[in-house]
């Protein structure tokens, strides 16, 4: 007759694993909110990284003062935009009026083109103060952004750690018997499994922060530049181009009709 059949298999099965991993999960849940709770009525102990959390702190202030800066300068690029459509708009009129107005026309046509001038500039300087806000959203809104989620994930990863300390620290003050000795010796395991997922969250923060406060250093000095000479570019133009405006203006000019009879409005 046939011989004996054995059957191997593990001893637990997938829905006990399931269980098991989501009793795991329970647990640990119930200790991170036991410890962000208490540490927010200041009744728990809390690990404080004397180096890296003021990095932290001053990270995010410095996002938040760059943020209002690019809105800023956003707000501004659009209302430049807007000026130079009413100075284009201005100077088509002054156009119309010099064909019309011969006894005007170098006048109105002096105010054309100064109009015209000033309004193509400052669409390039409007383009110049766009090109910085989208710089600055990409390093707000990405750069920063990427490393405020690791600091995200390392205040998370420093609850857990507290969480599994204070829970070590209870157990060790309390009795030592056959019973609390396996759960004592579970914890310290725990714990320092913690502690070096911690610690290894934290390591890789400092480094990121590390990194992002050379790349900002160096962009933001690029970029400010830019747009400074952007500015003075701008206005060495518009200065540059009034002063020439008005002298072919004036060669223009009748002198000998500038000093003839006044008119009734000098009269009165």
């Amino acid at each position: 007759k046939g011989g004996t059949v054995v059957v191997e298999g593990t001893n637990k099965n997938p829905a006990s694993e399931k269980l098991d991993r989501v009793r795991k999960w329970s647990v640990s849940k119930y200790k991170c909110t036991r410890q962000a709770l208490a540490e927010r009525l200041g009744r728990g102990s809390r690990t404080v990284d004397l180096e890296l959390e003021p990095r932290l702190e001053l990270l995010k202030d410095d996002r938040q003062r760059y943020d209002h800066m690019t809105k800023l300068t956003q707000t501004l690029a659009n209302q430049l935009a807007q000026f130079t459509v009413t100075q284009k708009s201005l100077g088509d009129v002054f156009t119309e009026l010099s064909v019309k107005s011969q006894n005007l026309h170098v006048e109105f046509s002096l105010n054309a083109e100064a109009q015209k001038f000033l309004s193509k500039s400052g669409e390039t300087l409007a383009g110049a103060f766009n090109a910085f806000t989208a710089d600055m959203n990409t390093l707000v809104n990405k750069t920063i952004e990427d490393t405020m989620i690791n600091a995200k994930q390392y205040e998370t990863s420093r609850v857990e750690y507290d969480a599994y300390r204070v829970d070590l620290e209870e157990l060790n003050m309390g009795p030592r018997d056959a019973i609390t000795l396996p759960k004592l010796e579970q914890a310290q395991k725990t714990f320092q499994g913690q502690k070096e997922r911690y610690q290894n969250v934290r390591d890789d923060l400092s480094v990121k922060i590390k990194l992002l406060e050379e790349n900002r250093v160096k962009v933001l000095h690029n970029k400010l530049i830019l747009l400074h000479s952007a500015i003075a570019a701008h206005c060495f133009s518009c200065h540059s181009f009034l002063e020439q405006n008005m002298r072919q203006a004036v060669e223009k000019l009748d002198v000998s009709s500038v000093d003839g009879a006044p008119s009734w409005l000098e009269d009165s």
